[in-house]
């Protein structure tokens, strides 16, 4: 796995979101948010707002490692 800080998360509808943290970590917060119930949410802070965002595992289509420059 790559060590990077920000993963790219493209939703199903086509909304996209830039959230902190590594490929691995995301992808481990979206498996656990999945394996624990249909309406259980990964929370992860967004790149650029410092907000929260739940994100349903079901709704994502892509994962990717985002490249930007702080």
């Amino acid at each position: 796995m790559l060590a990077v800080d920000y993963v790219e998360v493209r939703l199903l509808n086509g909304d996209v979101f830039t959230l902190e943290g590594r490929l691995d970590e995301v992808e481990s917060k979206l498996s656990d948010a999945a394996r624990s119930g249909q309406s259980r949410l990964a929370w992860f802070t967004e790149h650029g707002t410092n907000s929260s965002v739940g994100v349903n595992p079901a709704h994502v289509a892509l994962l990717k490692v985002s490249e930007i420059s702080d």
